[in-house]
């Protein structure tokens, strides 16, 4: 293996473990605060048309998919149920009529950070979703 190669593997397992990271972060932070009953939890769960008692389940769900994202021989299957959960997010925000850019959008930007660790991080991805030939 020549250096060049060898260093841009260090580089993008580096980048894709630093975006992960963020995301793992972040979805930890989320899901740990729907666990027990926070009041800005339950004061937002109606406004996005969920009832109270769910909140609970989706941190669980959240804490989930995260470790198996988390976990590198899980990392695609968490990435695929991350994604999903994600999507789920897209489509409350669109049904309450939240802004597009900053509400509605997150959760699109939040997969792209799924993804993009991922790719960085893992070359059969990077096999499977080439950006250039």
């Amino acid at each position: 293996m020549s250096e060049t190669t060898l260093s841009n593997s260090r580089r993008s397992t580096i980048v894709g473990w630093t975006l992960s990271g963020l995301v793992i972060a972040f979805l930890i932070f989320d899901g740990v605060i729907k666990l027990p009953p926070l009041q800005p939890v339950i004061d937002t769960m109606p406004v996005l048309g969920w009832p109270v008692e769910l909140a609970r389940m989706l941190g669980i769900i959240t804490l989930v998919c995260t470790a198996l994202y988390a976990w590198p021989r899980t990392s695609v299957l968490g990435a695929i149920l991350l994604t999903a959960y994600l999507g789920g997010a897209v489509a409350t925000h669109v049904r309450i009529g939240s802004p597009l850019l900053t509400h509605t959008l997150f959760g699109v930007y939040m997969a792209l950070f799924v993804w993009g660790g991922l790719w960085f991080r893992d070359p059969r991805i990077r096999a499977l979703i080439p950006l250039s030939r």
